[in-house]
């Protein structure tokens, strides 16, 4: 059985920030999407998150969903080398992007991701994130010790435990998806969750037009202040 996927995505470099460091791949004729969300500021954040995207971009399609992720895995450990090295020709203390994938074939899909970028899915009026932050805060809440309203605000949220081009050995973590036409995915840095509330986010989506929903969501991030970058990926899948 075949769906159809229609995507638009959106970035916008916040209220604070001069540079988006984020950077996007909307592919649908390739059924990939990406958000990675680069990290080093000074030219740093923003060369690793384009990389990311413009490599992934020419990743052979492979003869199934398995194939072709096994080839995004291997080039996304292939870039965290060639980041590491050119950190070292730069000598700067750290380049690094976080990165989350959605890539389907049919009605199977699959979410990689590393860091704190998301994956979410609406399905029958009920958001899940599909992704789970690689964070201290998320450390801290997985144990307990932190509520998730609390995470918001913590002095801490911007640390990540995992990210492209930060340790020597990458630690991509992956989820595999049964997806059903009526499904709604979103794709964003941490720019929007960390200023759009969840159900939000839930409302904004559940409505028919990608494009009109990445504008919406956006903006409503940037009426909350924005103070980092922000971008939105949204795919609907009908059949």
């Amino acid at each position: 059985m075949g769906a159809t996927y229609k995507s638009a995505s959106k970035s916008h470099v916040g209220m604070v920030r001069q540079v988006n460091e984020d950077a996007f791949l909307d592919l649908p004729e390739n059924r990939l999407w990406v958000v990675a969300d680069g990290m080093g500021g000074h030219a740093a954040g923003d060369y690793v998150s384009s990389l990311i995207v413009d490599s992934l971009r020419h990743v052979p399609l492979g003869r199934s969903l398995d194939e072709y992720t096994a080839a995004l895995r291997n080039d996304l450990l292939r870039i965290n080398t060639v980041v590491r090295e050119e950190t070292a020709n730069r000598g700067v203390t750290m380049m690094g992007s976080t990165v989350v994938v959605f890539a389907a074939r049919g009605l199977r899909g699959v979410c990689l991701w590393a860091g704190d970028s998301r994956l979410y899915r609406l399905r029958d009026g009920v958001l899940e994130s599909i992704s789970r932050d690689h964070s201290y805060v998320q450390d801290l809440q997985d144990s307990g010790l932190l509520s998730e309203a609390d995470a918001r605000t913590h002095p801490r949220s911007n640390i990540v435990t995992r990210a492209v081009g930060v340790e020597a050995q990458l630690d991509v973590a992956s989820v595999e998806l049964l997806i059903a036409p009526g499904d709604s995915y979103l794709l964003c840095s941490d720019g929007l969750n960390k200023t759009v509330e969840d159900h939000e986010i839930r409302d904004v989506l559940s409505h028919d037009a990608p494009d009109e929903i990445v504008r919406s969501l956006v903006h409503l991030g940037l009426n909350r202040g924005a103070s980092d970058n922000i971008t939105t990926l949204v795919v609907k899948v009908s059949s």
